[in-house]
This record gives structure tokens, C-alpha cells and sequence, in this order.
């Protein structure tokens, strides 16, 4: 049987677009600080070349990263990166492009470092599915080496597509920009491709993703969100008894299946509520809701509104 890809359907419910800013070109000593995000924007940070220390939100703690190194801050989390000298950095010079992203250099002919960084943009309000089932930092290493072919294959893959990315910064072609844009949204997916693969995620949906026996309930449920699925069906699907897959689905996501799947309705529900014609009762339906007030409870509860100020406020914001 062909596997389920857990990842197309994941980008049916949320759209996610990219943007290049800045390129950095810095020797040693230097050191960057980002803010926090806002809530729907994750940035990201290619190292292309050379060494970079990243001072990791969640553990407090530095972590090094190193050529073809990707990192993200799926909820957005102030950071620091810098070369780990603890030196005070040497100033900085910026030009802007025509393609519209910054040049930041400085004059340092120490240890170098060749350094893309942007932002993913998630449109609201899927940003909660971001938060909730995303790890806080997110690394992927698009050249390290690994024993199994798929997972060389998804690093190879990451490791082309930020060699695209250097191509295009390194001068002022033209359709520089809308490609740059356009490589930074296929960067998220492989991201989270590679990242599944690894068998290196604690927890969330990644770490779902690459368990072999709890990823077919995981992709049956992202492939049809809106079936009544009970617990007793999932559990057949990754061949457990019904006390085992929720506990290991709990341990692994952080939350149940059934929460699970109900993010993803309201997810579907608040796409839906962007058209202008849609009833409200016929959103209900189409999410799998017999009850238009079961409907209502559970879309104010998990986003904070009613389906009509959500979509007075999504209608306002188009």
C-alpha cells in the first residue's frame, strides 16, 4: 500500500508563504539578536557557510550549528546567534537589493560566515496548529550524512535547495525575488520532511509522523478530518488495543487524537468561514457537526470567537 502523505494534506488546511531578508557575510567576532515573532510569522536561518552558536529559547542552552544547518522558531521565540567569542561584534554595514532583501556585511577577515535568514508566514489562524504541534526550535541539517536512503535523500534534497537559494541571492537577476520567495515556502515542507525522518523529535506532530506505528492514524485523520473517527477504528490502524494508542499517541503529540483531530476541523472550519456565502449551519456540516450549537461551542472554545466575529475579522483582514 502506498504511503499516505501526511504532509500534502497538512498544506491543503494552512497556508504557509516565504521571504528572504537578509543575507549576512560576517567574520568573527559578530552577534545577531532577533525579537519575538508575531504570532502568524516563524523565522528561519540557513547557515551556507561556516559556524554559527545558537542560543537555543526553549533549553537555555547554546547549541552550535554548522554548514547547511537550517534552523526554525516555529512559535516565534526571541534568539541569539552569534560566532561564540563573546568578543564585542565588529560593526556592521547593510545595502539593500533590488530584490528587495538586505546585505548585511562587516569587515572582518576572521572565520567567516555566509548566512540567509527570513520568515515563514502562517495564515491565521493555523498559526495555533504551528504552536501546538511544532517543537519550539527546529534544526535540520541538510548535510549531514545518514545510513537510511530516504533520510540521505530528504538531506540531499534540503542541501539542493539551499544551493538554489545562495544562486539566486548571490546577484540581481531578474525574478529574483519571487523565486527566493517561492524556494522559502518549498523550504518549510522539506524542513518538516527531513525532520520526520530523522527520528529525532520528542514529541508533536513530527515525532508522530516518524513512528511507525502511530503514523497511519495520524495520516487518516489528516486525510479526512472531518470523519466521526472514533478510538477504537485509529487504534486497528496502528494494530494497538484502545488504552495503548491513547497513551502512546498522548505521549508522542502532547495531546489526544481526538484534539487532535478537532484542531484540524476548526482549521478546515475557519477556511470555510472565509467565503462570503457559506452558512454558517453549512460549515457545521461540511466539519462533520450534526449540531450547528455543538458546532459553535467547540470553534469559540478552541479559537477564542464566535464563527461570526471570525469571520467578520478574516473578511476585514482580506
Amino acid at each position: 500500500m502506498a504511503e499516505v502523505d501526511w504532509l500534502s494534506h497538512l498544506f491543503q488546511i494552512i497556508t504557509v508563504t516565504g521571504q528572504l531578508e537578509v543575507r549576512c557575510a560576517y567574520g568573527a567576532p559578530w552577534r545577531i539578536a532577533w525579537s519575538r515573532a508575531a504570532a502568524n510569522e516563524i523565522p528561519y536561518h540557513i547557515i551556507v557557510k561556516g559556524r554559527a552558536i545558537l542560543d537555543d529559547p526553549e533549553s537555555k542552552t547554546a547549541r552550535e550549528l554548522v554548514s547547511g544547518d537550517i534552523v526554525l522558531l516555529p512559535h516565534g521565540a526571541p534568539h541569539v546567534l552569534h560566532d561564540g567569542s563573546g568578543q564585542t561584534p565588529v560593526r556592521t554595514h547593510e545595502s539593500m537589493s533590488s530584490a528587495g532583501w538586505m546585505l548585511s556585511k562587516n569587515d572582518s577577515q576572521c572565520e567567516q560566515l555566509d548566512l540567509l535568514c527570513g520568515r515563514f508566514f502562517v495564515a491565521s489562524p493555523h498559526d495555533r496548529l504551528i504552536r501546538n504541534y511544532l517543537p519550539t526550535t527546529l534544526v535540520a541539517g541538510s548535510m549531514e550524512g545518514h545510513a537510511e536512503e530516504a533520510i540521505e535523500s530528504a538531506f540531499h534534497q534540503l542541501a539542493s535547495l539551499v544551493g538554489l537559494m545562495r544562486m539566486e541571492s548571490a546577484g540581481d537577476r531578474a525574478g529574483g525575488r519571487a523565486i527566493l520567495n517561492a524556494l522559502s515556502s518549498a523550504l518549510f515542507a522539506f524542513v518538516l520532511r527531513a525532520a520526520s525522518q530523522s527520528g529525532k523529535a520528542p514529541e508533536g506532530l513530527l515525532a508522530l509522523a516518524g513512528h511507525p506505528r502511530l503514523a497511519p492514524a495520524m495520516a487518516a485523520m489528516l486525510a479526512n478530518p472531518t470523519r466521526p473517527w472514533k478510538l477504537p477504528e485509529l487504534a486497528a490502524l496502528c494494530g494497538m488495543s484502545r488504552a495503548t494508542f491513547m497513551r502512546q499517541f498522548q505521549d508522542k503529540l502532547g495531546r489526544s487524537a481526538l484534539d487532535f483531530v478537532t484542531d484540524l476541523r476548526m482549521s478546515l472550519a475557519a477556511n470555510e468561514l472565509r467565503k462570503p456565502v457559506i452558512s454558517t449551519e453549512a460549515v457545521a456540516e461540511i466539519v462533520g457537526y450534526r449540531s450547528v450549537s455543538a458546532f459553535r461551542h467547540v470553534f469559540t472554545e478552541r479559537m477564542g470567537m464566535t464563527p461570526g466575529e471570525w469571520r467578520r475579522l478574516a473578511h476585514k483582514a482580506d
